[in-house]
């Protein structure tokens, strides 16, 4: 899906999401739409969607797993204690539901799509280490902010398009966290809010900070290439060329595409593992299990080349959590 495209969408509709999540389920509504079913479950999966037949999040992911999976996100040491929780998450889902996020297939791969997007999420904001208590998968959603940042991430190669705003620092914010003026920029464009002169509100809205999320996790970085969501759901078909770049569907695929070079092609490397170890973790306090992360190869990106090596990466499109 191209990118101007996936962004109409994703403002489209943004205006029809109520925010009372705690609303009793609605009744699913079907009808057919040149031939095709589509389905209405209320605020959760609105707009006559084809995933909106399938399970919700919340039918499939409750409160309680939530707590479990982020369960020293408010503990004393945390930084971000009181900002992040479950209902924020399931608001800023709805706006995507509708386009597959976390209801695409069946209720297994809804679990491991929702299981590898949490996973990147707690590994990416943890202040977990080997010793802490509940061990370092436990403190996801730890931050909401980068600290003590070395620089404020302003590129003047993009002052045309999203030239830095006077005062503001675009270091990294949000649940995957973003940096630079230009994905602020793009990301602001594709959500309709101003992060460019206001990065700070993926620091201040818990819900926008996990819409920010979500939009990076199912929008390709580039035309042809796969989405991290498509990685999950047997969307992405490998070319010849990603077979022979050992690029393959699955978990491995998803660091790929949100982390490149940082990450894959480097061997069984720590930063790899770390967040490979917290998608087992949430794999089993969801109760499917690790024994369905799959196989190596698939699980890891240890040997894959990625899709955006540095030298090639030019456009506002780069990875907003490098």
């Amino acid at each position: 899906m191209e990118t101007k495209h996936m962004c109409l969408l994703v403002l489209s509709v943004l205006f029809i999401i109520v925010s009372n999540v705690d609303a009793d389920t609605s009744p699913i509504l079907v009808k057919k739409i040149k031939g095709k079913k589509v389905c209405d479950q209320g605020w959760e999966c609105k707009g006559w969607s084809e995933y909106c037949c399938n399970l919700t999040i919340s039918q499939y992911f409750d409160y309680y797993q939530f707590e479990n999976i982020f369960s020293k996100r408010n503990a004393p040491v945390a930084h971000a204690v009181g900002f992040w929780d479950f209902k924020s998450f399931i608001t800023a889902s709805a706006i995507y539901q509708p386009l597959g996020f976390g209801t695409t297939g069946n209720k297994t791969t809804q679990m491991l799509e929702i299981a590898a997007f949490l996973a990147h999420v707690g590994s990416q904001t943890s202040c977990g280490y080997g010793v802490a208590t509940g061990g370092p998968t436990a403190w996801g959603l730890c931050y909401n902010k980068e600290m003590s940042p070395m620089q404020d991430y302003c590129d003047n190669n993009y002052k045309y398009t999203y030239p830095c705003a006077p005062g503001a620092s675009y270091f990294g914010r949000g649940a995957l966290p973003v940096f630079w003026n230009y994905n602020y920029g793009y990301l602001g464009d594709c959500l309709n809010v101003d992060l460019l002169h206001h990065p700070e509100y993926l620091e201040q809205n818990a819900t926008l900070a996990f819409q920010a999320a979500i939009f990076q996790w199912i929008t390709p970085l580039k035309k042809g290439q796969p989405s991290a969501h498509d990685c999950m759901v047997g969307s992405y078909k490998p070319t010849k060329n990603d077979t022979s770049s050992n690029r393959f569907p699955g978990f491995g695929c998803t660091m790929n595409i949100l982390y490149g070079e940082r990450t894959c092609g480097k061997g069984d490397i720590d930063d790899m593992n770390t967040i490979i170890t917290h998608y087992l973790y949430y794999l089993d306090l969801m109760g499917l299990g690790r024994e369905y992360a799959g196989p190596h190869e698939v699980l890891t990106c240890a040997e894959q080349k990625p899709f955006n090596p540095s030298t090639t990466t030019d456009s506002a499109k780069d990875s907003a959590s490098s």
